[in-house]
């Protein structure tokens, strides 16, 4: 897999500018950081045809560091070249085992979502998507975090942004009253079967229920980057900016979306 120059013209002008001496662009970067995403490879791995390997990981380091790729991101979405004009979103989590590669950074060197439970040591993906493809946000939290607590948290990140009136599908971890309230609270449906042991149980939309398996469908595009399916990262940054980065390529290399390649863009 490979980002090709037309698809990079989309993204291109979201990236930092290259100064001084630099004898690698940005493109040759990005496809540099697809295969260590891709095989999981350490940095110094990477093959001779991308170039010094050292000084790829230094132009990602600071792009993770400065967060260029949540604000690629975000700015996808506000050009709707990432489309979220949805009537439904699917919320869950998913854990990733962490690499012991991952562990035992300094908490000073900044935060770490990793938590260690009978699993070992893991992170959580919280994630609400808005279709098998498209991810609207997400955020990572220790292992052991109750699925509820941190969704509703991400739940509140929504407010005010337009979703007013959709659908948000969830499963029964996130039935308990306080999130369905929240969503309720946001102006959006929720969508969630109740519990068996439940003395007043509600009707749900069960047809709508039956696309939660989109942000499954999410998770699974995700792991087939063996840099996200294990983290290998000690820093949370660095592991967003690999998520980012999965999100962003996954939409620019896609035979499904033709008018990716529209000259008029």
């Amino acid at each position: 897999m490979e980002i090709s120059a037309l698809q990079f013209k989309l993204i291109e002008n979201l990236l930092p500018i290259q100064r001084g001496n630099v004898t690698l662009s940005n493109l040759e970067v990005l496809n540099a950081i697809l295969y260590v995403a891709e095989h999981g490879c350490k940095w110094r791995g990477l093959p001779v045809k991308f170039g010094n390997w050292h000084s790829i990981y230094t132009r990602a380091n600071r792009w993770a560091r400065n967060g260029v790729l949540d604000r690629v991101f975000l700015a996808l979405q506000q050009n709707k070249l990432i489309q979220l004009e949805v009537d439904h979103m699917s919320l869950d989590s998913t854990i990733v085992k962490v690499h012991p590669d991952g562990t035992s950074a300094p908490k000073k060197n900044g935060v770490q979502a990793i938590g260690q439970s009978r699993g070992g040591w893991t992170t959580k993906i919280h994630l609400v998507a808005a279709d098998a493809r498209t991810a609207v946000v997400f955020s990572l939290s220790p292992g052991q975090a109750g699925d509820a607590p941190e969704g509703r948290k991400l739940l509140k990140t929504l407010e005010n942004k337009g979703f007013s009136d959709t659908h948000v599908i969830m499963d029964k971890a996130y039935e308990g009253d306080e999130t369905r309230q929240l969503v309720l609270d946001l102006g959006m449906i929720p969508v969630v079967p109740p519990k068996a042991n439940r003395v007043s149980p509600w009707e749900y939309d069960v047809e709508m229920y039956k696309k939660r398996n989109e942000v499954e469908r999410l998770f699974r595009r995700l792991k087939r980057f063996r840099r996200i399916f294990s983290r290998f990262d000690k820093l949370d940054s660095v592991f967003r900016f690999f998520i980012h980065f999965a999100l962003i390529v996954d939409h620019l290399i896609s035979v499904n979306r033709p008018w990716l390649f529209s000259p008029t863009l």
